[in-house]
């Protein structure tokens, strides 16, 4: 869909992947793209992803959790340290780092994120800036 997309490490299990959007969408529009997307996903790879939220019937495949787009729905903010040992950090990652040399959803920590950033910077300083509308997508997938 050519989306401006980025990625982060929740610092538990798995990735936030983030579309910055111009505030003209409301909660169900988005949840209903986000959908759309999911399910799109999970047709083209269907050994790998799905949109089915019971464990028990996902085997092992990744869950395309959409339905975190929603009012009242929580996601983890960047560089939040979750409460799990090791205090791992929710850190934005390059497609490039998440392909290679990061390791796990923990790989960074209260011990280790001043040093990454240090080096790396905040790959998320401009995330606003690719604020785009949905509304291409929508026509596609509706």
């Amino acid at each position: 869909y050519d989306l401006p997309h980025f990625v982060m490490t929740t610092g538990s299990r798995g990735l936030h992947v983030v579309v910055p959007l111009k505030k003209i969408h409301d909660f169900d529009d988005v949840r209903d793209i986000a959908r759309g997307i999911a399910q799109q996903l999970a047709d083209t790879y269907p050994d790998e992803l799905t949109i089915e939220m019971r464990k028990a019937k996902r085997g092992k495949r990744i869950f395309v959790d959409y339905l975190r787009n929603a009012w009242a729905q929580t996601s983890v903010a960047p560089y939040a340290v979750r409460a799990k040992p090791s205090a791992p950090i929710a850190t934005p990652v390059s497609w490039k780092e998440l392909f290679g040399q990061v390791s796990s959803s923990q790989a960074y920590t209260i011990k280790t994120i001043r040093k990454r950033i240090e080096q790396v910077g905040d790959l998320w300083h401009d995330i606003d800036a690719h604020a785009c509308s949905l509304k291409r997508v929508a026509q596609k997938i509706r």
